[in-house]
This record gives C-alpha cells, sequence and structure tokens, in this order.
C-alpha cells in the first residue's frame, strides 16, 4: 500500500463567461482509498458534480464570469496496486466481456485500422499475451524520444510512429493502437504520480486486457505505474481531457504536485471550500 497526496491547481483568465468541465479529482477505482479530499473554487461559483458509472471517472461543471478563475484540488489517498502474474494470456476476441469490445475499435487518436500491417510486421509472431505487450512497450520506449513541445493536441499515434517523437500521452496512444492492431482491448489512463525528476504533470498510460483484467503499461518509463493516482479512463485523450472549455480563456497557471510517504492529515476547508461530492471547444491533458 502507498499513500500519495496529490494537490492540483489551475488558473485561468476568462474572457468572457465561459463553461467549463473538468476531470481531475480521484476516480471511483479499486484500486483507491480516498481518505480525504477537498474542492475549492475562486471565485465561489455554483458547481454540478456528476460521474461515470462505467469507467469511474468524476467530473464536475461550472460557469466562469468574467475574470480570474481558479480551481484547486486537494486529496490523500491510499493505493492498492494488485500483484501482476507474468502469465496472463490474451483472450479471443469470442471471448471479450461486452463491456470491453469497444475498447478494439479504432477511435480519434488511435488508428488501429491503419498500423494492423505494421503490428503484425513487429510483433505478429511473438508469442501472445503479457509477454507480448511488455515487448510493445520496450519497442516504444526505446524508439520514441520523449521530448515534451514537439507535439500538439491533434498528434495520432500514427504521427507519433512517423515521427518517432512524443510525450506520455504520445507514448499511450502509440501502445493502445498497436495492442488494438493485435486484436487486444487497450485504453488509456490518466492521472497524478510522482515523478523522480521534476517537473510534475499529469501522466498518462495505457492498460491492455489480459487474463480477463486490465494490465498497466507506461511505454515512458518516467514513473512508478502502481503508484499513479487514476483521474480518468477512456478510449483515447479526448476521454479523459482534464479540462474541456467552451467559450474564451486563457491559462495562466498549471501546477501538479504529488507527495509520498508519511502525510498528516489535511486541513479542514473553511466555509468558501466547495465540498466534494457551439462556442470553441478547448481541451486539454
Amino acid at each position: 500500500m502507498h499513500t500519495s497526496l496529490v494537490d492540483c491547481l489551475l488558473e485561468y483568465e476568462v474572457s468572457n463567461p465561459t463553461h467549463f468541465l473538468f476531470n481531475i479529482e480521484a476516480a471511483f477505482h479499486d484500486g483507491h482509498e480516498v481518505l480525504e479530499e477537498r474542492l475549492t473554487i475562486t471565485p465561489s461559483i455554483k458547481v454540478r458534480h456528476f460521474s461515470d458509472e462505467r469507467s469511474g471517472n468524476r467530473f464536475f461543471r461550472l460557469d466562469a464570469p468574467k475574470g480570474i478563475l481558479s480551481v484547486n484540488y486537494h486529496a490523500r489517498i491510499n493505493l492498492h496496486p494488485p500483484t501482476v502474474p507474468d502469465d496472463l494470456e490474451e483472450m479471443p476476441v469470442t471471448a471479450l466481456p461486452d463491456e470491453v469490445m469497444h475498447y478494439l475499435m479504432p477511435s480519434r487518436y488511435c488508428e488501429s485500422d491503419s498500423m494492423g500491417r505494421i503490428a503484425q510486421q513487429l510483433f505478429g509472431k511473438l508469442p501472445p499475451g503479457i509477454s507480448r505487450v511488455r515487448a510493445i512497450e520496450e519497442w516504444i520506449y526505446q524508439s520514441i524520444e520523449y521530448k515534451p513541445g514537439f507535439t500538439q493536441a491533434t498528434t495520432t499515434a500514427q504521427d507519433v510512429f512517423v515521427q518517432r517523437i512524443g510525450v506520455c500521452r504520445d507514448f499511450a496512444h502509440l501502445g493502445i493502437t498497436l495492442c488494438r492492431a493485435l486484436n487486444i482491448p487497450a485504453r488509456l489512463v490518466v492521472g497524478y504520480v510522482y515523478f523522480i525528476e521534476p517537473p510534475q504533470d499529469f501522466h498518462a498510460v495505457f492498460e491492455a486486457w489480459l487474463g480477463g483484467r486490465w494490465v498497466v503499461f507506461d511505454a515512458t518509463r518516467s514513473a512508478p505505474v502502481d503508484r499513479l493516482v487514476r483521474i480518468g479512463t477512456g478510449r483515447d485523450a479526448k476521454d479523459v481531457a482534464f479540462a474541456t472549455i467552451f467559450g474564451g480563456m486563457y491559462m495562466r497557471r498549471k501546477e501538479t504536485t504529488v507527495i509520498e510517504g508519511d502525510i498528516p492529515p489535511l486541513d479542514m476547508p473553511d466555509a468558501a471550500a466547495e465540498p466534494v461530492a457551439a462556442p470553441v471547444v478547448v481541451s486539454e491533458i
């Protein structure tokens, strides 16, 4: 078991009344035990909370007036990472659960239908199972350069394969695409995690369906996946953007912090804190 204290601060300069949809709270997930959390919105604004029962993703929406909007999420969480056996097998498509099937399909950033031949050439002759997905993870780590600033919000897995450069979400999209092209269901996971080297930020990894369960892989090798505080799970980045914004704004600050170890309880929120319970669209991750 690991304990993590996470803090996320987002600050925007809103140029006209704007609607925000946020996905920054720890997800409802079997590997999480949320001990304490608080959400503080400045200025005080009515907030609407909801969650996705299938994914466990938690969302909140608000209408921000012109001016400065500050959103601060703070939580203390116990993580219970599962043990991953080395003999997990791939499941035939006919045996996949109904709710897993759509993670086989091509999606906005994961063009598995266009990369089938590439996946077969690289990994088609390897023994099926968790070792093959680990080979995909290793190939991405060795073949793709991690470098911020060289890809965009519209960059797809096929783009990353050609350019051989990207960031964590690009590495994850390529892993998902290669798995799906081999008939292995795969999906994107985004969360908070402690990085040995700064700067801290949201982190994206991928999961593959093996042996009747989801198993996490991180082709960047930059953080311990068993300590990831899951925020969002989806087909690709369009499902798990930390903020989707309808209107006009400028992001002034984005700061995430993760502390591990012996952590004191959170200070009790004050009265101003929010308890957690065809304009242009900007999605960020």
